[in-house]
């Protein structure tokens, strides 16, 4: 039986250039561990700084690539670290229980070829394999990777805590031991208020990608 599922396919940007990979690392798998475990889903990690993530909740798909990214850049002192994703939606018979290495459905393999197929200067790619091209998907997926790269640490790590916690900024400042004005500040640097209506957006045209598409 087929389901809508989501393939991120993703590699850390200059991971060359980062001196403390062990860490790097052990940030990427609790990122990785943490969205399959919350998605339902199962990842894998490859030639060191390459990942995988399978979800059956496809209509999650933009809001993983985008909390995978914020955890990274945030965690990242002496330099930035980010990553590139991919991600790909459709049919699939994949299940949880199933290794990814030995997945070799079209969504597995479109994610991978939109990985390779990603220029310098775009990190992030959404690929709907059922579906004719949507320009005006492209673009907002584009608006979303150039708000990611503007990022601080700190713009990062607030939309990390807003994603997972639907809390006031109260809360959030709380959280963060810093007064609720910074807390406001900060997500209006990060723009918060256009992203989370963006990835409102994605929810719901991806979840059309499912059976009654």
């Amino acid at each position: 039986m087929t389901q809508p599922i989501a393939v991120l396919t993703g590699d850390i940007i200059d991971s060359r250039r980062i001196a403390d990979s062990q860490h790097l690392h052990g940030v990427l798998d609790d990122a990785l561990d943490r969205l399959a475990s919350h998605h339902g889903g199962r990842y894998e990690r490859f030639r060191g700084d390459g990942f995988q993530l399978a979800v059956p909740h496809a209509e999650a798909a933009l809001e993983i690539a985008v909390a995978l990214r914020a955890y990274l850049i945030m965690h990242g002192k002496t330099r930035r670290w980010d990553a590139r994703v991919a991600v790909a939606i459709g049919q699939d018979t994949w299940q949880p229980d199933t290794a990814l290495a030995a997945a070799d459905g079209p969504v597995f393999v479109t994610s991978g070829q939109c990985l390779d197929a990603l220029d310098d200067d775009a990190h992030l790619a959404l690929s709907l394999v059922d579906a004719p091209e949507d320009a005006g998907l492209d673009l907002l997926i584009r608006y979303v990777d150039e708000l990611i790269e503007g990022w601080s640490r700190h713009a990062a790590e607030i939309i990390h805590l807003r994603l997972w916690h639907d809390e006031s900024q109260q809360a959030l400042a709380e959280r963060l031991g810093i007064r609720q004005p910074s807390v406001h500040k900060r997500l209006r640097t990060a723009r918060w208020t256009l992203l989370a209506d963006t990835l409102e957006f994605f929810r719901s045209r991806l979840a059309m990608e499912g059976p009654s598409s």
